[in-house]
């Protein structure tokens, strides 16, 4: 039970990373140096997540939305700028912000699975 709250408290400073991260690099210049800190940050809080947070039976929805939130990371917001300021540029670091966060956890779990698979469970 411990284990589950930490990491859906991992889950939830994540995105609140996530979208301040994205926050301060549309109001001030970041340079590479905290870009990486808060990279790291997000990936260790994605392991977190995945070794903590996801059950066997939520991990193939959680798989599905992962690839539907990297793929949507593919896309660009930047139309949107246009309608609102730098609207689109925000979206896009959160959205990248969000798939750095979500990509460990995914690996883990994907792992998971397939040794799963491979071990006749």
């Amino acid at each position: 039970m411990a284990n589950e709250k930490a990491g859906e408290y991992a889950f939830l400073v994540g995105v609140a990373v996530a979208v301040l991260a994205a926050l301060a690099k549309l109001v001030m210049t970041v340079d590479a140096t905290t870009a990486g800190y808060v990279s790291a940050l997000l990936v260790l809080l994605g392991i977190v997540v995945g070794l903590l947070n996801i059950t066997e039976k939520e991990s193939q929805p959680f798989l599905l939305a992962a690839v539907a939130l990297l793929v949507a990371g593919t896309a660009s917001f930047a139309a949107l700028n246009t309608a609102l300021a730098n609207l689109g540029t925000f979206l896009d670091q959160v959205v990248g912000n969000l798939s750095v966060l979500v990509a460990p956890a995914a690996v883990i779990l994907a792992v998971k699975s397939t040794w799963a698979m491979a071990s006749g469970k």
